[in-house]
């Protein structure tokens, strides 16, 4: 095979080395490729060292990765939400579970998640050999050896993404000159989570807390530590083994129980400095001031997140122009949004007081210059997701720019509380108090801080892992977890299977929906939306509304046809089949590439 068409297929090749640590991060500079920048050059002191790390950062961001394709396209469909539109071969073909291997969106977000670890590779590879790592100043110590462990980090993050997404995959963890091929066999997918496991574990000591440092997006303790939690999570969870020739199945390990034990140690820790990071008052306050405010947030409960900026497709997101609110026309706050729908089995896990409800889910849209909210008339069937909305943005930034500088966050210190009180009700063989008040830390914030309207928590084993992956819906709505939370406890098939019959139900306003109403009324109150009557609560049930309100259907809305021309419980993940769709198959170049030397996920 000629050597160019090899290196321009295979995700980890050269080409992804040399020119990208001479370039660096583009969101903090604009520098021309200089080829003349060899390796020794790069890592001949802290300075150039700080931008080839800065470089491996850089691929979190942009279209192909955490700014669009893998943060909003790959965590859909499921039980709390869809991919808007009809299926297509790229983001809605993803969504419906309709996954082929000429799928764009599938090839290059692959790609994108290879370039960040060759990067990582060359970077681990020539840190720790530099003369300053052992024999510098202590700040030049202190330094190198933060930035050793951030690129310990920042690679496991982009193997965790190419495993729970591709299964066993090949997972290089030297630079590619040195590879003796690079046509580099799949690993089993175990080796590669212990290995970075204990990665994780090195860069715990390497770099300093988050109140030590200068605050930016730059990884800190508790980023690590929480994503090792996050991780020892998967590695102890179910998966789909197997491949296209012997079929596949999910699967837990029968050594599971050493991973939650993991987890539940380093959410502890964690838990245990809360000077660093802890819960804050606000659930709104995290989205609407902080993280389209543009803030940072005093109480850093976003523990980890995916820095955007440049207002470029390569280094910034659309987070808030592809979701969130409809915008369009004339308004002050620009155009966009409605590239997820919220499915509205989600709006009615809420409680009618809990907090999260309105700043998850939308009901309004913006369409014209008087900047007045308005309801789709479709209603309930197209609620769009509400974490990342333009109009929340400050500054305003109006116009048709497609990316808005919105950081994507991995991980809240609410995912703390949760894994360890999940990891706990497992390993204790049901919930301790101390699980169970993470648990209710989690809920009473929900509701303002009302301890009194959180309910009863479960005492045994099974009722607690309920409530734990029921909160779990409630509390990380639209960022991206849910999907990966169900497919680790092998409940994907059956919450997509519950979501198409509480969907029937809230049509026909039966069973635990019999309340639900036919049609909802609004007006303007000013710039803000004023409802007639409750959501929970049959109301008039007629399309004639009150002097002065608008009627828009709500229950029997879902019988109109949405998705591919059927109603939205019968076009969201129409194509999902258990035990295939879990993960997504490798593209097709890169199939040729290995010239039947890597065999494909199974069904596919």
């Amino acid at each position: 095979m000629n050597r160019k068409f090899l290196y321009n297929l295979v995700p980890y090749t050269m080409l992804c080395m040399a020119l990208v640590m001479a370039i660096g991060c583009k969101k903090f500079t604009q520098v021309e490729p200089v080829t003349q920048s060899n390796i020794p050059q790069v890592f001949s002191d802290v300075s150039n060292a700080t931008t080839a790390v800065l470089g491996v950062y850089d691929e979190l961001m942009g279209d192909n990765a955490y700014g669009s394709r893998i943060s909003m396209y790959y965590p859909y469909d499921c039980d709390e939400a869809i991919v808007a539109g009809n299926i297509d071969n790229g983001r809605r073909g993803i969504g419906r579970y309709q996954l082929q291997v000429s799928n764009t969106e599938i090839a290059n977000p692959c790609r994108a998640l290879y370039r960040g670890i060759e990067k990582a590779n060359l970077c681990i590879e020539q840190l720790p050999i530099m003369p300053q790592y052992n024999n510098g100043t202590d700040a030049e110590q202190k330094e190198l050896h933060r930035l050793y462990g951030e690129v310990l980090t920042l690679r496991a993050q982009f193997y965790l993404e190419l495993i729970r997404n591709w299964g066993d995959v090949p997972a290089p963890m030297i630079p590619a000159y040195r590879q003796t091929q690079l046509f580099v066999p799949r690993s089993d997918r175990d080796s590669t989570y212990d290995l970075l496991l204990n990665d994780l574990k090195t860069a715990t000591a390497l770099v300093p807390w988050r109140t030590e440092v200068t605050r930016n997006e730059r990884i800190t303790k508790g980023a690590v530590k929480a994503l090792r939690a996050k991780m020892a999570l998967c590695r102890g969870g179910y998966a789909l083994r197997g491949r296209k020739s012997t079929g596949g199945t999910m699967q837990r390990k029968a050594d599971y129980l050493m991973y939650y034990e993991m987890a539940r140690t380093e959410c502890a820790e964690l838990m245990a400095n809360r000077n660093q990071h802890t819960l804050n008052p606000s659930f709104e306050d995290i989205w609407h001031k902080y993280v389209c405010g543009l803030l940072p947030d005093p109480y850093g409960e976003i523990i980890f997140e995916a820095g955007a900026g440049g207002g470029n497709s390569n280094a910034d997101s659309r987070m808030g122009q592809y979701n969130g609110v409809v915008l369009s026309g004339d308004c002050r706050y620009g155009q966009g949004g409605g590239g997820i729908y919220c499915l509205p089995n989600l709006f009615y896990a809420f409680d009618s007081t809990d907090k999260r409800r309105d700043v998850s889910v939308t009901f309004y849209r913006i369409m014209d210059a008087t900047n007045i909210k308005s309801v789709n008339p479709a209603g309930l069937n197209v609620l769009t997701d509400g974490k990342f909305r333009r109009d929340w943005r400050s500054p305003i930034l109006p116009g048709t720019a497609l990316n808005i500088g919105y950081n994507w966050p991995f991980i809240r210190f609410s995912d703390v509380l949760l894994m360890f009180a999940e990891a706990d009700n497992e390993i204790s063989n049901g919930p301790t108090p101390q699980a169970k008040a993470a648990y209710e830390e989690v809920r009473t914030r929900a509701y303002g801080g009302d301890a009194g309207l959180i309910g009863t928590t479960p005492n045994d084993k099974a009722g607690f892992f309920n409530a734990i992956v029921n909160e779990r819906l409630l509390e990380f709505a639209g960022e991206g977890i849910r999907k990966y939370d169900l497919i680790r406890w092998n409940l994907l098939a059956t919450k997509i299977a519950e979501a198409r019959t509480k969907m029937q139900q809230i049509r026909d306003a039966v069973g635990a929906y019999a309340k639900v109403p036919q049609y909802v009324y609004y007006k303007n109150n000013g710039e803000e939306l004023k409802w007639y009557g409750s959501f929970y609560q049959p109301g008039l049930g007629t399309a004639t509304a009150p002097a002065g309100y608008t009627a828009v259907p709500w229950g029997q809305s879902l019988n109109v046809d949405v998705i591919d021309g059927k109603p939205l419980w019968q076009g969201f993940a129409s194509f999902f089949v258990p035990n295939k769709s879990e993960l997504f198959p490798f593209d097709q170049a890169m199939l040729d590439a290995y010239q039947g030397r890597l065999e494909q996920n199974p069904y596919y």
